[in-house]
């Protein structure tokens, strides 16, 4: 009995994918802004709508697009009179796929991990979005200067060009 126990605890092991069993086929990533409540529109790299909502939002997206083949996706923010930001989502080597060496998984290191995507694992630079507002922006754009300089160091030909001003008498 004992020793049914631990051929099938073997088996367990080498029929299993290191990565599959830790991390799974799909990964939970949330996204927020500021404001909150700005569209998101999240598209796989095959340019399909994976999820349309509001942000803040917990979304389960897949962590690859096939066998050996990591997923990536573009994540757009939007809300009226806001610029528009695009976020990039991309998958690297999950560090639990390299356990399959450790534990002798070659079929979990060339064939079940791979299968399943669990061989790979989400990341992006930003997951809070801070959206500008364009209002703000026209009107920093617009905003009217004044610098003062002494007629000493002015260029010969701008000097030319100026006005003297008359000041108002009180």
């Amino acid at each position: 009995m004992k020793k049914l126990a631990v051929i099938c605890g073997i088996a367990a092991l080498s029929l299993s994918g290191c990565a599959s069993i830790m991390s799974g086929r799909t990964q939970t990533m949330t996204f927020e802004s500021t404001p909150e409540l700005s569209n998101i529109t999240i598209l796989n790299k095959a340019g399909k709508k994976v999820h349309v909502g509001q942000a803040p939002v917990t979304v389960s997206l897949k962590r690859s697009s096939g066998f050996f083949v990591p997923e990536k996706y573009t994540v757009i923010f939007e809300k009226e009179g806001y610029e528009t930001k695009t976020v990039n989502v991309s998958a690297h080597v999950n560090g639990w796929y390299v356990g399959n060496i450790v534990f002798g998984g070659l079929l979990g290191l060339l064939i079940i991990d791979p299968a399943t995507g669990a061989m790979y694992s989400l990341s992006t630079k930003d997951t809070n979005v801070v959206l500008n507002d364009l209002k703000k922006e026209n009107l920093q754009a617009n905003t009217q200067s004044l610098t003062i300089v002494s007629t000493t160091e002015l260029p010969k030909d701008v000097l030319e060009k100026a006005k003297p001003i008359q000041l108002a008498s009180e």
